[in-house]
């Protein structure tokens, strides 16, 4: 695997789009799907990819992880997934007479828990301290986890059977839920022509590597954010707790969570201040998740999402910048 070297200093919309671009290599056709991935990474969040088998949840995870010339590890949840098979143990090492640490699998840039809701809680538990802290705490001992960080799980919406749905405590956690969805017909057939005879991983090469993604993160997060727009995140937040169609509404992590977000996604664009239609355009992938509609609208046939549009819809923009 080669790899192009990219400047730590270089230009933040420059960096993100190579990295956006090296990826659709691979996932054809997805580009929103994509930076809306990336902006995840960059805002140091978690993401949580929810859609049906084989349109390329695991794929897009070992190809950012490529992308970006960082360690990366998958996790296959299955009912008889041990919490330390995640974390890790402390075992006896025969040869130094000693107990040390044995690094579990969550021990890398970017970790893909692959059907994470086929796990057992205590096993889906064991990731809420890493995604959360950074670290892995084990007889009393903290283990920093590497930098950058962040979790890819994925889960089928459609199977249910042998399944433990994850609590709102766990999904408090992802900054971000998306679906990436079928293909478009000619984004199907460039897929036929290009990866038909060999593994489309083949292809990717690495265009930066950690230490230029750590310094975009540290970029984003100077991002300029006007008062008014703390306050209209505040509020959209704040007014979903209030709609009668929701039983469980945005908690303060969402609030931080779109903060992040919206940094990121001014800074992928060029500018040096967030704007009203970033965090407009984020909320949605970034609180959706975090809402539980009330009975009397899912029986009327509306979901979380339907009633979060009406909230951004209701709530008033900041006038200016």
């Amino acid at each position: 695997m080669t790899q192009r070297k990219t400047n730590s200093n270089g230009d933040f919309p420059t960096v993100f789009n190579r990295i956006a671009e090296n990826v659709e290599l691979v996932i054809q056709g997805k580009g929103p799907q994509i930076r809306l991935a990336l902006t995840c990474l960059l805002a140091e969040g978690h993401l949580l990819i929810e859609d049906v088998p084989g349109v390329g949840k695991t794929l897009l995870a070992k190809t950012i992880a490529r992308t970006i010339g960082s360690d990366w590890r998958r996790i296959q949840f299955t009912p008889d997934l041990l919490p330390t098979d995640v974390t890790g143990a402390t075992i006896f090492n025969q040869e130094t007479r000693d107990f040390e640490f044995r690094p579990g699998a969550v021990f890398a840039n970017i970790v893909l828990g692959d059907e994470i809701n086929r796990a057992s809680p205590k096993t889906q538990s064991a990731l809420l301290e890493a995604m959360e802290e950074r670290q892995v705490t084990a007889e009393g001992v903290a283990y920093e986890l590497p930098d950058p960080f962040m979790v890819i799980a994925t889960q089928n919406p459609i199977e249910h059977e042998g399944t433990y749905p994850l609590p709102f405590a766990q999904l408090d956690r992802f900054l971000m839920r998306i679906a990436i969805g079928y293909p478009s017909a000619q984004a199907e057939v460039e897929v036929l022509h290009k990866h038909g005879d060999h593994s489309a991983l083949q292809d990717v090469e690495s265009v930066c590597d950690a230490k230029v993604v750590r310094a975009m993160i540290n970029s984003a997060r100077g991002v300029h954010v006007e008062e008014s727009l703390n306050q209209y995140i505040v509020a959209v937040v704040a007014s979903t707790r209030d709609v009668p169609e929701l039983s469980l509404g945005a908690s303060p992590r969402a609030a931080l969570a779109l903060l992040r977000a919206s940094r990121v996604a001014a800074a992928a664009v060029g500018r040096s201040y967030v704007s009203p239609d970033d965090i407009k355009s984020l909320a949605p992938s970034v609180i959706s998740h975090r809402l539980m509609a009330a009975p009397e609208a899912e029986m009327s046939g509306r979901d979380a999402a339907d009633v979060l549009h009406d909230v951004l819809e209701r709530v008033p923009l900041p006038i200016g910048r």
